[in-house]
């Protein structure tokens, strides 16, 4: 979608100036694979106007393959506008009759799953239509012989004024990878803690429970025996918070990019981690990603160096 958000300092409805960019869930985990250096592709549709360009060339120049993206010649391309606050930014969708919005089943048959390793989707595309749920709805039945499906909850209040939220338990507990936040459980779920999600849960093989500022959880379940492993809890980096939505889709690419290179659950965890705190340091969803050099650094830290580290507008204090 094209994204605008605030370019001026004051009470938004007193705004004049705005600046336009660009964001969504799953084209926002893609840009973020690609920087991290993972082969990654968007597959979507946008309208056939200058948003819809914009948003293309855009995601495509974040080093991502939009060969498989199509433009609606009748519907616009989504929007939303963005009210860019460290405490948490309201959102206000414009994506009624978006071209997005009318994805259905029939995309299944142009996807090409050759060599993907990992697709990931989020409950957003789920909210946006009676079509993009049987589109999700499809993915889940579609046979994984080489290929994980990765989900974000991705919980969205103003989407599901007219849908069922509980559709997305289904689309979870059938997925492989499942990504959630505690508050967003107890929204959608009625549970709250990592004991009481999986137990709701029981399906993926891979469940990772965010905890917000606190840190992240990981359940995952031993091929051999079918059995969970012991909880792993990483704390976050403490990060000085400029706007926090983005955030989660980048924590999403960094957890799913470490998974595909194998690391250890904990450090699959902090590369999640570390890649959100760029986005949590920006306005747009996208944010600077952290200097390499300081990620390799603080994956390898021990916890007492990880937990007196943060990182500020002026740098990094220790």
């Amino acid at each position: 979608m094209a994204l605008f958000v605030p370019a001026e300092p004051g009470p938004v409805d007193e705004v004049r100036t705005w600046t336009r960019t660009v964001g969504g869930a799953e084209s926002n985990v893609a840009c973020h694979l690609a920087g991290l250096g993972v082969r990654a592709s968007w597959v979507s549709t946008v309208g056939a106007d200058a948003f819809g360009r914009a948003v293309v060339s855009a995601i495509a120049s974040a080093g991502v393959d939009v060969s498989s993206v199509e433009v609606d010649p009748s519907r616009p391309t989504g929007l939303y506008v963005k009210e860019s606050s460290a405490t948490g930014s309201p959102v206000r969708y414009y994506r009624a009759g978006s071209a997005a919005a009318g994805m259905g089943p029939a995309l299944l048959d142009r996807l090409s799953l050759d060599g993907v390793r990992i697709v990931h989707v989020s409950g957003i595309t789920a909210a946006l239509s009676p079509e993009c749920l049987a589109l999700m709805r499809g993915l889940i039945a579609t046979a994984r012989p080489t290929h994980l499906l990765s989900f974000d909850v991705n919980w969205r209040a103003p989407l599901w004024t007219d849908g069922e939220p509980g559709v997305l338990r289904e689309l979870a507990d059938a997925s492989d990878i499942v990504l959630v936040g505690d508050d967003e459980a107890a929204a959608v779920l009625g549970v709250s803690t990592v004991d009481e999600i999986r137990r709701v849960l029981p399906g993926p093989r891979t469940l990772v429970v965010k905890h917000g500022e606190r840190g992240a959880s990981l359940i995952e379940r031993d091929p051999s025996t079918g059995e969970d492993l012991p909880v792993v809890f990483e704390p976050a980096l403490r990060v000085d918070v400029v706007e926090p939505v983005g955030a989660g889709d980048a924590f999403a690419a960094g957890f799913l990019a470490a998974t595909l290179n194998g690391a250890t659950p904990g450090r699959r965890l902090r590369a999640g981690h570390l890649r959100a705190a760029g986005a949590l340091r920006a306005h747009d969803d996208l944010g600077t990603p952290l200097p390499s050099e300081l990620v390799a650094e603080l994956l390898e830290a021990d916890g007492a160096s990880w937990a007196a580290t943060r990182l500020t507008e002026q740098g990094v204090l220790r």
